[in-house]
C-alpha cells in the first residue's frame, strides 16, 4: 500500500486576490531549493487515524499552531513518488513570523557519523496563486486549481 499523507492548504483573500500559505521544507537537502520546493503543511498518517485529524495534527506540529476554519476537501493526489496526499482547504490567517516547527534528526554531513537536528519546516510564506504555481512541488499544483474551483463562487 502506498504511503499516505494529509495536509491543509490555508488561504486568505487579500487586496491582490487569493493567497495561499506554503511551507518550505527544512534541513540541508532543501536549503538551496526554492522554485518547485514548497509544500502545503502535511505529514504521514497511520491506519486508523482519520486523514483530516492527521492533517490538523501535522499542521500544528509543523507550523506551531492549530489550524482554524471550515475545512473543505480538496481530494487526493498521487505524487510522482507514489505517495497519496489527502488535502483540505481552510480560509484563515497565519502569521509566518510565529512559525515554530518540530525537529527531525539526520546524519549530517553524510557518512560523518554525526547526527544533527533540523526543523521540518524552516519558513512559511503567503503567495498569490500565480506565485504559488512556481513555488509548490509539481505534484501538489493541482490542489491550487481545486482551491480556485471551490472559492470562485464565494
Amino acid at each position: 500500500m502506498a504511503k499516505q499523507a494529509a495536509g491543509i492548504l490555508l488561504f486568505r483573500r487579500g487586496t491582490a486576490g487569493l493567497e495561499v500559505l506554503l511551507a518550505h521544507p527544512g534541513g540541508p537537502l532543501w536549503a538551496r531549493k526554492d522554485y518547485g520546493a514548497w509544500t502545503l503543511p502535511k505529514g504521514q498518517f497511520t491506519e486508523g487515524e482519520l486523514p483530516l485529524d492527521a492533517a490538523k495534527r501535522e499542521f500544528e506540529e509543523e507550523m506551531g499552531s492549530a489550524p482554524a476554519g471550515e475545512f473543505q476537501p480538496l481530494g487526493t493526489l498521487k505524487q510522482p513518488s507514489g505517495k497519496v496526499i489527502h488535502a483540505w482547504a481552510a480560509e484563515a490567517d497565519f502569521d509566518c513570523a510565529s512559525l515554530q516547527s518540530n525537529l527531525f534528526s539526520m546524519e549530517w554531513p553524510p557518512k560523518s557519523g554525526r547526527m544533527d537536528e533540523f526543523p521540518e519546516i524552516d519558513r512559511a510564506a503567503w503567495f498569490s496563486i500565480d506565485q504559488a504555481r512556481m513555488k509548490i512541488l509539481k505534484g501538489q499544483a493541482p490542489f491550487l486549481d481545486r482551491l480556485l474551483e471551490i472559492t470562485k463562487n464565494k
